[in-house]
């Protein structure tokens, strides 16, 4: 599989802080990876080293190729991130808000509106193009906010905490809607949360992130056999949920012993 993001040796600190810890990490074309991990785990700041915005302390970073800190432009180019809040221009609909973005990027006025079109469609905002952002609920927002990182046809979509506010039916379709595109565009998606759920209906491989370092990745019964190599649950015939793996360790005192 054709590696898309690249990291190896990833060291990042604040002051005295560690906040990333020697992070390696690949994510191939096309597939969903979930970054799972408590609040000040360091995923917001390996995110930002991703993006160009935040420079590595050492380590290397390669995104669809480019070092980030060599090339944040085209990087950028190549990457749409949405935050956990998006803004927009509330008093401009979320058609203008698209094709606003779309120019930004350099794409002729016709294919902006026809690819903004487009998109509002496929992310269920067909009907509400023509109202202003201001009046819009926070799930048509992150909506939006998918929209906007996809009207440059992105090669990779960062998602970080993008469901916080939602509610829980907005929640899944808009969790199902990032599945489709994936598949369908053949998009890399890094998905950084700590809804454990969320991370388990949608990734097809998740990262346990804690204090900086990658605990353990992989495909869920791998992550169990990782963190727990007594194969407990194997031998009890039983499958294994992420919340059971992520709750085992850190209640059991797994965290405590790394």
């Amino acid at each position: 599989m054709e590696k898309i993001i690249e990291i190896y040796g990833l060291t990042k600190r604040y002051g005295t802080h560690l906040v990333v810890n020697n992070l390696d990490l690949s994510v191939g074309k096309g597939e969903i990876f979930g970054l799972l991990g408590p609040n000040g785990a360091g995923k917001s700041t390996t995110i930002l080293m991703l993006l160009g915005l935040t420079e590595p302390d050492s380590g290397t970073v390669r995104v669809c190729g480019l070092d980030p800190v060599r090339f944040p432009i085209r990087v950028k180019q190549k990457v749409g991130y949405l935050p956990e809040d998006v803004g927009f221009y509330e008093d401009m609909t979320g058609m203008e808000n698209l094709v606003y973005t779309a120019r930004l990027n350099e794409i002729p006025q016709g294919e902006a509106e026809s690819r903004a079109d487009e998109l509002l469609a496929k992310v269920g905002l067909g009907t509400e193009k023509h109202k202003k952002t201001g009046k819009y609920s926070r799930g048509m927002r992150q909506r939006l906010g998918l929209a906007d990182v996809l009207i440059k046809h992105p090669r990779v979509i960062i998602l970080d905490e993008p469901t916080l506010g939602i509610d829980p039916t907005g929640v899944r379709e808009f969790l199902e809607l990032i599945v489709r595109l994936s598949r369908e565009d053949g998009i890399t998606v890094l998905f950084s949360s700590h809804q454990l759920h969320q991370v388990q209906q949608v990734c097809d491989r998740v990262g346990i992130f804690v204090d900086g370092r990658l605990l353990a990745e992989g495909e869920i019964g791998s992550l169990a056999r990782q963190l727990f190599p007594d194969g407990q649950e194997a031998s009890e015939g039983r499958s294994v949920a992420l919340d059971d793996i992520y709750y085992r360790y850190f209640q059991g005192g797994g965290a405590g012993h790394e």
